[in-house]
């Protein structure tokens, strides 16, 4: 794709933003563990984190996207890119249907409003860090040059 950057100048920042996304989502889904303990996996109740709605489903859901988030970034070699699009596209897909089905018996994992703004935010951040953390040869960035100089 001639728009995502190759060897981006920043990448290692993206990268890194990568990660510390990771990293919340599992000391998030470590915190809602211990908070929502007791209770339903898929319980609708006014258990809050950070100012959240959440429960032990979607606390072990945080935990298994954050934990494969951060495998990507330790791997790396435009493994994480992939991980961190395709992710951050699942993460969009799911705060707009929680947002959707808000105050419903569908609210499966207890979002509230400020849990759907978080988890958009954090798909874009995700998405913002998988466009430019590609790595290629020199002789992709070149093209990528370009094809950037054509447009």
């Amino acid at each position: 794709m001639a728009h995502t950057p190759v060897n981006h100048p920043a990448r290692p920042i993206y990268r890194a933003i990568g990660g510390l996304v990771g990293l919340y989502f599992v000391v998030f889904g470590v915190l809602g563990i211990v908070v929502s303990a007791g209770n339903d996996v898929l319980a609708q109740d006014d258990t809050k984190l950070l100012g959240q709605g959440t429960n032990l489903g979607f606390s072990l859901v945080s935990i298994v996207l954050g934990a494969v988030i951060l495998l990507g970034v330790v791997i790396g070699r435009n493994l994480d890119v992939a991980i961190n699009q395709w992710l951050a596209y699942v993460l969009m897909a799911l705060g707009l249907a929680e947002l959707a089905f808000l105050h419903t018996d569908a609210n499966i994992f207890n979002f509230s409003v400020m849990t759907v703004i978080v988890v958009l935010t954090l798909s874009l951040v995700l998405l913002m860090a998988g466009m430019y953390g590609k790595v290629g040869t020199d002789e992709e960035h070149e093209k990528w040059q370009k094809a950037r100089l054509v447009l």
